[in-house]
């Protein structure tokens, strides 16, 4: 019988467990968490997004994005607005304040990420970046 670590499926739930406790070690002082960061620098990209369009491309239950929405309000981090395509309808959007919480946390974050592959240098950095992209258009999508 093989090992757990023969799993290639077990050892990217492993280091994805590893990586969200990390992430939220850091953004612990902020009272966010992973899912908070993960929704703003999807907002980053984008100009906006209906609540639906944010659980679909961050595969989070519809209700939990709610409550996202409303902590990252609160802070001042996000704004919903009406649609310009559809007034009955509300998209979610980054504001000044997000952004500039997201620059802040830019070297805490590469911080985070050098520590979970410190043993890699940094040609096998890039190919597994490449690989998990590869992997997550495919499979995310």
């Amino acid at each position: 019988m093989r090992g757990l670590h023969a799993d290639t499926g077990y050892l990217m739930y492993r280091l994805g467990l590893r990586s969200g406790q990390l992430f939220n070690t850091f953004l612990q002082e902020s009272g966010l968490r992973l899912r908070h960061y993960a929704l703003l620098r999807f907002l980053a990209t984008s100009e906006g997004a209906l609540q639906r369009e944010l659980s679909t491309r961050l595969g989070y239950d519809p209700s939990a994005i709610v409550g996202l929405v409303d902590d990252l309000e609160k802070l001042g981090f996000a704004e919903r607005r009406p649609s310009p395509d559809d007034r009955r309808s509300r998209i979610v959007v980054l504001t000044a304040d997000g952004r500039g919480f997201l620059r802040d946390t830019d070297e805490a974050g590469l911080r985070v990420t050098n520590e979970l592959l410190g043993p890699l240098d940094a040609t096998q950095r890039e190919t597994l970046h490449a690989l998990l992209q590869q992997v997550a258009e495919d499979g995310l999508a």
